[in-house]
């Protein structure tokens, strides 16, 4: 892996477990040369993961739609900062800028980036690896509802077990890098569309 998108919180709660849990993964992703790739913002946990990278003098890569960089929420030190017009657009560019994704703790915008591109790997739009933070438990009634999902019948034991988990960043970039996924060819087949 030479980059990892990371969706986060435009928020931080001020948990010391979580900014440890930072620390470590901007750690592991400077000592192993990859670069961050992010939602481009200064606050919150966005920002604390920038910093993080930067000050241990790694890359960090921002993507920010034009009225977040006009409330003045950019990240100014980074060491790319690419301005697109919408929030798509933003979650695009960063899915193309990246080889896998990591979902730190955050809220509303946190879990729609990182359902679309769970979405887009189910579909075979890319094949990143992505990756769930879960610190302190932050994850744990998400997955037990996608587990309930699978039970239910609405979600594949397969699609399932695309998500990787893990409460520490050093095992949790270790699984993803042998990690492969591939498209789910059953979901194809039975909708014709193979």
């Amino acid at each position: 892996m030479k980059s990892i998108c990371v969706f986060c919180g435009a928020n931080f709660n001020g948990d010391p477990v979580l900014k440890e849990a930072i620390e470590q993964l901007a750690e592991v992703m400077v000592s192993r040369e990859i670069t961050l790739v992010y939602g481009g913002g200064k606050v919150g946990v966005m920002g604390l993961i920038a910093d993080a990278v930067l000050s241990r003098g790694g890359k960090a890569i921002g993507v920010i739609p034009q009225f977040l960089l006009d409330k003045e929420v950019g990240h100014t030190g980074l060491t790319e900062l690419h301005i697109v017009d919408n929030m798509h657009q933003r979650k695009q560019m960063m899915n193309d800028l990246c080889d896998a994704i990591i979902t730190l703790p955050g809220g509303l915008g946190t879990l729609e980036e990182f359902f679309e591109v769970l979405t887009w790997l189910q579909l075979g739009l890319h094949n990143h690896p992505i990756g769930l933070l879960n610190v302190g438990g932050f994850y744990d009634s998400l997955l037990t509802q996608m587990d309930v999902m699978v039970t239910q019948k609405f979600l594949k034991p397969a699609n399932r077990e695309l998500v990787i988990t893990s409460g520490n960043p050093i095992e949790l970039v270790n699984l993803m890098e042998s990690f492969n996924a591939t498209p789910d060819e059953v979901w194809f087949r039975d909708r014709n569309l193979t």
